[in-house]
């Protein structure tokens, strides 16, 4: 019966920490929805490219010196609206070609890079496996070049006790004859 209890505490504990967590998460997220925000000008109101860029949902156009609302249905503004080389949007300093440019270069890094660190991960696991198959070869040539050596050792050995034998046998057969 004491097996059972303790099974039970940490899933009473876990229970209620997870009702907690819910609950906090409700609280939280109702608090989020119950305030509403402040109505914003419109971008025809702002005059200067200073202080339209600063709002996200309007471009400041250079060649009509006007804020309008970003068109939102298309990534990049269209023609219509305002040249690319002349739309703003977030700093009045880059204008779109100059961020296309940028963030396609930058993504183009990143990607390079993410690749070559995935290649350079391949190349070293797959050199890992073969330094593993090298070195298994290495040590399967040391035990044959080991095992060489104890049965050439033991030939040797063998050989010397049939000469020992042989120049006894000669030495006797020379006493027996001369004797």
């Amino acid at each position: 019966m004491s097996s059972f209890t303790t099974m039970r505490h940490p899933l009473t504990a876990s229970a209620a920490f997870a009702a907690v967590l819910l609950c906090v998460s409700f609280v939280s997220q109702g608090e989020c929805q119950a305030t509403t925000p402040p109505p914003s000008a419109s971008c025809s109101t702002y005059k200067t490219c200073d202080t339209c860029v600063p709002n996200a949902k309007c471009l400041w156009c250079f060649t009509t010196n006007n804020c309008t609302e970003y068109p939102v249905s298309w990534l990049l503004p269209p023609a219509s609206v305002c040249q690319l080389s002349q739309a703003r949007w977030g700093v009045c300093w880059l204008n779109f070609e100059a961020l296309i440019i940028t963030l396609a270069v930058v993504g183009g890094a990143i990607l390079i890079s993410i690749i070559a660190c995935c290649c350079c991960c391949c190349c070293k696991k797959r050199r890992s496996g073969h330094d593993r198959d090298e070195e298994r070869f290495a040590r399967r040539r040391e035990e044959i070049k080991q095992r060489s050596e104890e049965r050439k050792v033991e030939r040797k050995a063998r050989h010397d006790e049939i000469r020992r034998k042989y120049v006894q046998t000669r030495w006797r057969l020379s006493i027996t004859e001369g004797g």
